[in-house]
């Protein structure tokens, strides 16, 4: 008993160690710490992310299928925002991690400088388009009438809070170059929270709040995404965070610049690509009815309520490959990820093992209706039989970015999504009939290449050899 008390008081002192706002070097000492002190606050942070998602759809599911389908509809094109979002944060995150591992500290903070400045004359636009092409966007991705009617401003205020969801991102993603995972964790937390709190208050009209439907939930997320962004700003501007940017130039530095922009340019292909596949596939989907679409969207926010957590431990991983790469340990750099990919093998294992047992439940706890249903289930079903593999395959993608080898995964996914994935899906989903279930089994298929595809690379060892 006073083995299992000990082992008890280790753990905790070990998480409440992780999320503490502390300096710390991850380039020596135990790996498996290090592992684990940077991934438990970044854990965290994505539990709370695929806790809103999973939050935000039941509460909109109360509107009804429509509104369903409509943010599914909505959420799909927003993927190619967020692959935006993901690869401009994969520059400053590579660059940054380098110089910390190099001890170069005012580097990397000018690094954080630069990369904000190139997101504002990126974000403010896509968020006047945004804006404006909202309602356009859902009749392109076939929205009925009755969707667009009734959904329209939803889409607007999404797309028109861009540049709040590149922010987010990016300024999440310094912090994580920096070990400051913490940060990026409480940032998310508050976020979504507040987003959250405000969901049904906003949807239903709970207390002095209007009724406002599906439009409430869009509101909702962008008033939370705007006061994650407060927050991280504060941790820069009041020296929380390793980069402090209180003091240096704000002058554009084209060389840092262009770094930069190289680096997020190829991320951000690489995003797209994976992204405008998704897109490709819903709108597959959604040639079988808004049944159909409800279902996988539910499908999806499920999985990602449980996968989110290993994007947080491949975050982990890249932010050890880069400092440790930035300290001259490359194979310290490589056992890391290996370990990482283990930990995130067992634990979709698991979680494959419960979908494929209780997604019925799952699916009817959000949606009753037989159509909605029926298309969940077997979505969710067949996800699970590739599950295990995905996290393993995001392990080594993330890893191949936080070396700043952003070509790599790029053409990986050029190759999976867009030479497998999408003509498959069209042959299974729609020439050959399979609906849902050919649909979804091509996705299964093109993962799980992509999987085996990314280990074989990454045990290359090109990525070692990267310069910034």
């Amino acid at each position: 008993m006073q083995v299992h008390t000990s082992k008890w008081r280790k753990a905790l002192a070990l998480i409440r160690e992780s999320l503490r706002n502390e300096e710390r070097s991850y380039t020596s000492g135990s790996i498996d710490k290090a592992i684990i002190l940077l991934s438990i606050p970044m854990v965290l942070e994505m539990m709370m992310e695929s806790l809103f998602a999973l939050v935000d759809a039941f509460f909109v599911s109360k509107v009804s299928s429509t509104a369903v389908a409509t943010v599914g509809l909505t959420e799909t094109v927003t993927t190619l925002i967020y692959a935006v979002a993901m690869g401009i944060s994969l520059a400053p995150m590579a660059m940054i991690s380098r110089y910390i591992g190099e001890g170069r500290q005012e580097a990397a903070a000018s690094a954080a400088r630069q990369a904000i400045l190139l997101t504002l004359c990126i974000g403010i636009p896509m968020s006047v388009l945004g804006w404006w092409l909202g309602a356009d966007v859902l009749a392109f991705m076939g929205a009925s009438e009755a969707m667009i009617a009734e959904g329209a401003s939803y889409p607007r205020i999404i797309y028109g809070s861009n540049v709040a969801i590149l922010l987010l991102f990016l300024l999440n993603g310094i912090f994580r170059g920096a070990g400051d995972a913490n940060l990026a964790m409480r940032a998310l937390w508050l976020s979504n929270g507040i987003n959250i709190i405000l969901d049904p208050l906003l949807i239903f009209g709970w207390g002095p709040f209007p009724a406002m439907g599906i439009e409430g939930a869009a509101l909702a997320t962008a008033i939370g995404r705007s006061a994650g962004v407060a927050y991280q700003l504060y941790a820069l501007f009041s020296g929380k965070s390793r980069i402090d940017l209180r003091l240096g130039n704000w002058w554009p530095d084209w060389p840092v610049i262009s770094k930069l922009a190289n680096i997020a340019s190829t991320g951000a292909l690489q995003h797209i690509i994976a992204s405008a596949s998704w897109i490709f596939i819903v709108r597959i989907i959604s040639g079988f009815g808004h049944e159909a679409v409800a279902g996988y969207t539910i499908a999806i926010r499920l999985i990602i309520f449980t996968l989110l957590p290993a994007w947080g431990l491949s975050n982990a991983a890249a932010t050890l490959v880069g400092q440790n790469l930035g300290a001259g340990q490359p194979e310290r750099a490589e056992s890391s990820v290996w370990r990482a990919g283990r930990i995130t093998f067992i634990y979709t294992f698991l979680l494959a093992i419960a979908y494929l047992v209780f997604a019925p439940s799952l699916i009817r706890a959000f949606d009753d209706t037989a159509a909605v249903v029926t298309a969940g289930v077997t979505a969710l079903s067949i996800f699970a039989i590739g599950y295990p593999l995905f996290g393993y395959g995001m392990i080594c993608m993330q890893s191949f970015n936080g070396a700043g080898d952003t070509r790599t995964p790029t053409l990986i996914n050029f190759v999976c999504f867009w030479m497998i994935e999408i003509p498959l899906g069209y042959l299974l989903g729609d020439y050959w009939n399979g609906g849902v279930t050919g649909v979804v089994g091509a996705v299964v298929f093109s993962e799980s290449v992509m999987a085996f595809v990314s280990m074989y690379y990454f045990r290359k060892g090109r990525w070692k050899f990267i310069k910034l």
